[in-house]
């Protein structure tokens, strides 16, 4: 155990990170855990409680919600009602479907759906002039070309 701590130690002198000393510090836990403790050792209460209790500060903790939701990250199908109690007391109102994220990609499709419906139309037009017979100058048929070069880009 000292040899792990000691490691861990000159780990975190190293490189100075807080993430890194964190991932360490529970793979070591999860290895002493799963490798040198008894069974009957791995059932008791006071070692390994079911609910552990975690302090963190609201402000600290509203920015990052705050954060996340702005980002789209915090919507997922996992502890949904963790998340809405969480929320709640922390006195952040939400929308959830007025996501900014979402919005922005919603109007950009919208766009884009318009801008092929206009150049569908410019071949509608182009395809009723074909049938007609007419001919078709280099400079029509450049244009042509392009517009189904953006048509397949989009």
């Amino acid at each position: 155990m000292n040899l792990l701590i000691g490691l861990l130690n000159i780990a975190i002198e190293e490189d100075n990170n807080r993430v890194s000393y964190l991932i360490q510090k529970a793979e070591i836990l999860a290895e002493i855990e799963l490798f040198y403790l008894l069974p009957h050792q791995r059932r008791w209460q006071t070692w390994f409680p079911e609910v552990i209790h975690y302090y963190a500060d609201a402000d600290k903790t509203q920015i990052e919600i705050k954060r996340l939701i702005k980002e789209g990250e915090w919507d997922n199908k996992e502890f949904i009602k963790t998340q809405e109690k969480l929320l709640e007391q922390l006195q952040i109102k939400r929308n959830p479907n007025g996501n900014v994220v979402i919005s922005e990609k919603l109007s950009a499709l919208e766009k884009l759906e318009k801008s092929h419906c206009e150049i569908l139309e410019k071949l509608d037009k182009l395809g009723t002039l074909e049938k007609s017979h007419l001919v078709f100058t280099d400079h029509e048929l450049n244009k042509i070309e392009k517009l189904l070069e953006e048509m397949h880009a989009k």
